[in-house]
């Protein structure tokens, strides 16, 4: 084992401790009133999508993220697909994202019969690099009378959707004043970062839309789950509508007016998210007690740095980072084997999104950074219940 395995391990261990049984990624944790209100929405008998919970949980949400409305849905992809949908995106369109992202980013892309356009990531906040995807579309795009322009393809760009990495805040600053420039809808995938806020805003509140992720691996959880903020109060109307199959209110009569989808979060998942909520701001806590933990002793580490939350922006530290400092995926690959092997669960980022081959002949800028940080970056335990357990 070299040098660099002997001193990842070490460190990892006095983080953590030594493991008595296999430390995941990141788990769930139910401490709070997750039983009682569970057991409410049972005795109730509405488990489905109308109930008490689902209203609540969208009014915490809103009053946390400072959006006007949240509409609970039940994934995040479902939510990031509507929120394309209200953002005007048609089938042949381009959108840009990351290439450096979870595949659910261009999968919603592809469930609205657009195309993704990739861009490069910034190595200090791992999301979208502004300056770049403004020197990229002035090279590859033009403005016509449908907008922006693919000058490449002819097919028009139709939104930029940032993603805030593993809960670290894009310069959201930046990339909608390059927006704007372009005329571009912000949709903001905010999967990864309830809990973020770049320059005090939250993040999903910076775009017309954003969207949330409540998966049994984030911050908070639902089981399954995810949300679209807004603070346009027709494009809240519109995601409700769309997402209860169209149908028009009434005491008995079924008429829908629209091809719609039945996406909208059940009742029995809000009540978990509620008893959740409630504990988030202790939740996020702990996460930067973690996160600090892990920055300490990595800071004297030779070869591998900690991946720390971006100026004028505070993090959730949703999954801690670590970055090798030359990126080399057959170290990477070393330390992934040595750490399962000793019984913590760690992780690559994801392929660059462009590399699967569903979407290998999607348009592409060039990709530097996002090719170095695919190469360097490693993915370490995060739940909140980590934090103090050093030895």
């Amino acid at each position: 084992m070299d040098k660099i395995e002997q001193d990842f391990l070490h460190a990892m261990q006095t983080v953590l401790g030594q493991p008595n049984t296999f430390v995941p990624l990141h788990e769930p944790e139910f401490i709070g009133n997750e039983w009682e209100r569970v057991q409410d929405c049972l005795d109730s008998t509405f488990v489905s999508s109308v109930g008490k919970y689902v209203e609540r949980f969208e009014v915490m949400l809103a009053e946390y993220t400072g959006a006007k409305y949240a509409v609970a849905l039940v994934n995040g992809t479902a939510a990031l697909h509507i929120a394309l949908l209200l953002a005007g995106i048609r089938p042949g369109d381009e959108v840009l994202i990351p290439a450096l992202s979870f595949v659910a980013t261009a999968n919603a892309v592809s469930h609205c019969g657009a195309i993704p356009h990739f861009i490069d990531s910034e190595f200090e906040t791992l999301g979208i690099d502004p300056h770049a995807l403004n020197d990229y579309l002035k090279h590859c795009s033009l403005s016509s009378s449908e907008g922006l322009t693919n000058r490449f393809t002819g097919r028009r760009i139709a939104a930029v959707v940032p993603m805030h990495t593993y809960g670290h805040p894009v310069d959201m600053t930046s990339l909608i004043d390059v927006a704007n420039r372009y005329h571009l809808p912000v949709v903001e995938d905010a999967a990864e970062s309830l809990g973020s806020r770049h320059q005090g805003q939250h993040t999903g509140t910076f775009g017309g839309l954003g969207t949330l992720s409540f998966n049994g691996n984030k911050v908070i959880t639902t089981g399954g789950g995810g949300a679209i903020l807004t603070n346009d109060t027709e494009l809240a109307q519109q995601a409700k509508h769309l997402t209860t199959t169209a149908k028009q209110p009434h005491r008995w009569e079924f008429f829908h007016d629209r091809i719609a989808w039945n996406y909208r979060l059940p009742n029995l998942n809000a009540a978990l998210g509620c008893a959740q909520m409630e504990q988030l701001p202790d939740f996020l806590a702990r996460k930067r007690l973690l996160a600090q933990q892990y920055q300490d002793v990595f800071r004297d580490i030779e070869g591998i740095g900690f991946v720390v939350e971006p100026s004028n922006s505070q993090s959730n530290y949703w999954l801690n980072t670590l970055r090798l400092e030359q990126p080399s995926v057959s170290v990477r690959d070393r330390l992934l084997t040595a750490a399962n092997d000793a019984g913590y669960q760690c992780r690559p980022t994801w392929t660059l999104l462009h590399k699967l081959p569903m979407y290998a002949d999607c348009p592409h800028a060039p990709l530097p950074v996002a090719e170095q940080l695919e190469a360097s970056l490693i993915n370490v335990p995060s739940s909140a219940k980590l934090a103090g357990a050093e030895t």
